[in-house]
């Protein structure tokens, strides 16, 4: 088998300090995403979805970012999924950002809300038409043939050839925060962590041994 005890790599491209950080999370999120996406990292909205499912079995995907706001953070996804299962158990999970370039990571624990229909319906009729035709064709998490889901995809392209309705399994989460953690890769792994506890509607900062 192989070891990985010799791969390293020496942080050090920048330093987290709570004047520089400031008290909203928020704020310093976007500032982090903004850097991450303008320097040409792959999907900088790409985080890991952490949930609890009915087993009691943690379980862990990528998903996609769609939006975020100081109401939280929102992606979409088939309702019966498990991921989406999971969530109708227990809706508190836990969201992980990973921006290699910038030697940064943010996690964030939350409770998970479904959108409205109306918000939902807003994006889905944004989404090219294959990835709405997808929806509909996909019992996603569910075993199943190729042949099987390609077909499905075809008879759905053929039911909805233009104006594609979204599916009633299908649509958005708001991931709204308790917890935010940010941290910076830093030399002789002196990380820099600060992580920001929400109560009666405050942010409170407290800096984390690495």
């Amino acid at each position: 088998m192989g070891s990985t005890a010799d791969m390293r790599h020496r942080y050090e491209k920048f330093e987290l300090l709570e004047q520089d950080a400031g008290s909203d999370p928020f704020d310093l999120f976007d500032r982090w995403f903004q850097l991450a996406s303008q320097d040409g990292l792959l999907e900088a909205n790409a985080m890991i979805l952490a949930t609890v499912n009915a087993q009691n079995e943690p379980e862990a995907r990528m998903v996609l970012l769609k939006s975020y706001s100081e109401e939280g953070f929102v992606f979409f996804t088939n309702y019966d999924s498990a991921k989406g299962q999971a969530i109708a158990h227990h809706p508190q999970v836990s969201l992980l950002f990973f921006w290699i370039n910038q030697e940064r990571q943010v996690r964030i624990s939350g409770q998970a809300h479904k959108l409205s229909e109306a918000d939902s319906t807003e994006y889905f009729n944004s989404r090219p038409y294959g990835s709405r035709i997808g929806a509909w064709a996909s019992q996603q998490s569910q075993a199943v043939e190729r042949a099987t889901l390609e077909r499905r995809f075809e008879e759905f392209s053929a039911k909805y050839p233009e104006d594609v309705p979204k599916p009633p399994h299908w649509g958005g989460y708001l991931v709204v925060p308790s917890r935010i953690e940010f941290w910076q890769g830093r030399p002789s792994r002196m990380h820099d962590r600060l992580l920001y506890r929400k109560a009666e509607d405050q942010w409170t900062m407290t800096r984390l041994a690495p």
